[in-house]
């Protein structure tokens, strides 16, 4: 048992004494009570240095023999001075990795691996090695002891492991996408809440929601700025929310909310728009390109309170679905109906959806082509937005991102932020 209290003691003096020396009151640092790393190269170290004592030539008389032997405890010495190294080496990288977190810089803390180690090597000197199957099996059962009290109590690990840390630290890190920049904010209005359509529908006229697939906002700012372009001229206002899932299913509902309560037992009771406004006399029509039993929309979109609902050709009819263009003229017909009644209609565009058309084979596609082919049809579906807009200026046109395009190739997704969608409410 003394045989591995030794090098559980050593590994945690290495670990304990810088961690000490820069504690700070108040400090938020999680630091496990013992250096994996050192704990492993400290039985490696007892290890190697028992087979230099074992093979020492002094009792050996035969010429050819000793000078094997001596070529042995060459290679043994070469290789204690190269674990000792990667122990002072591994506890440098500790001693950093603490002071980036509180940004100090080396100074006289340098020496403290040079003497932790010292002493750690000090206290292995003598002690008696175990065998390698062993070493890999102690190993193992501190990895496993570790992660097992890390699940149940995870403000004090057991094992630090500083390599794993200064990697973590160093490596190349990407493009924050979970929130929007400051210079976003400044200049738009952004919400997490989901009530942008309850928020700017005008219930004195008509109002049309366009829920557009996979529109997200850029990382490129330009881009975004670039698409608001499109509907200059027309009176606007510009903003950004962050949805709480990704899926053009759950838009479909979410945006449509008008309230949302929850009885004594925690049973949802959801009242939509259209609930609302059909009471108050107003048509409320909805158009979608595709067919109407993909994700069901048959079934939730009338339960949602739509009198009427535009749908494209099914998916067994071989034929292909109907394009924005198509969708829009069909919009564009139902505005143009001659009554006094207010309409409340609401359209999921279709024609960015992923995988686009041309680039059905995730293993072959040229992501700077996709980027061009899906700048381009965004534009081509907010145009045919904008020329309603201007072409029913008496009707108010409330336009929003379904999700970023989270179904496009990876590296197509790393350029938009995640979960934020624009919105854009016109007249």
């Amino acid at each position: 048992m003394n045989r591995l209290l030794y090098p559980i003691v050593a590994s945690a003096l290495i670990t304990i004494v810088p961690f000490l020396l820069t504690f700070e009151k108040g400090q938020d640092i999680t630091r496990g009570l013992i250096g994996y790393e050192y704990f492993a190269l400290l039985l490696l170290f007892a290890f190697v240095k028992g087979k230099v004592r074992v093979s020492s030539p002094a009792s050996l008389r035969a010429t050819y023999v000793a000078k094997q032997s001596m070529f042995k405890s060459l290679v043994c010495v070469v290789l204690l001075g190269v674990t000792v190294c990667a122990l002072l080496a591994v506890a440098w990288l500790d001693l950093q990795n603490l002071l980036a977190i509180k940004g100090w810089s080396t100074g006289w803390y340098g020496v403290l691996p040079f003497v932790t180690c010292g002493l750690a090597v000090a206290m292995m000197w003598k002690v008696k090695p175990f065998s390698i199957s062993a070493i890999s099996f102690i190993l193992f059962v501190a990895l496993i002891a570790h992660l097992f009290a890390y699940n149940h109590y995870a403000a004090q690990p057991l094992a630090q492991f500083p390599v794993v840390d200064y990697m973590s630290r160093s490596a190349p890190k990407p493009v924050a996408r979970d929130s929007l920049p400051e210079s976003f904010r400044a200049k738009y209005f952004t919400t997490d809440s989901a009530t942008i359509t309850r928020g700017f529908t005008d219930s004195t006229r008509t109002n049309v929601l366009v829920l557009v697939e996979s529109w997200g906002i850029s990382l490129d700012t330009n881009r975004f700025a670039k698409q608001l372009q499109i509907f200059d001229g027309i009176p606007n206002q510009v903003g950004a929310h962050h949805r709480m899932y990704s899926r053009t299913r759950t838009a479909e509902r979410e945006d449509l909310i008008y309230r949302a309560t929850r009885d004594s037992v925690g049973h949802r009771d959801t009242v939509f728009i259209p609930q609302v406004l059909r009471a108050q006399g107003v048509k409320t029509q909805f158009i979608y390109g595709g067919d109407s039993l993909v994700q069901m929309r048959n079934k939730y979109i009338r339960n949602v309170g739509f009198d009427e609902t535009f749908f494209g050709n099914s998916t067994n009819s071989g034929e292909d679905p109907r394009t924005d263009r198509e969708s829009a003229a069909q919009l564009d017909s139902l505005l143009s109906v001659q009554d006094s009644a207010l309409r409340f209609i609401a359209w999921t565009t279709l024609d960015t959806k992923f995988p686009l058309q041309s680039f059905m084979d995730p293993y072959k596609i040229d992501v700077t082509a996709l980027n061009s082919a899906y700048t381009e049809r965004l534009a081509g579906t907010l145009q045919l937005v904008a020329d309603l807009a201007k072409k029913h200026p008496e009707v108010r046109f409330i336009v929003q991102g379904d999700h970023n395009p989270i179904l496009s190739p990876l590296k197509f997704q790393e350029k938009f932020y995640k979960r934020w969608v624009p919105f854009v409410v016109l007249n």
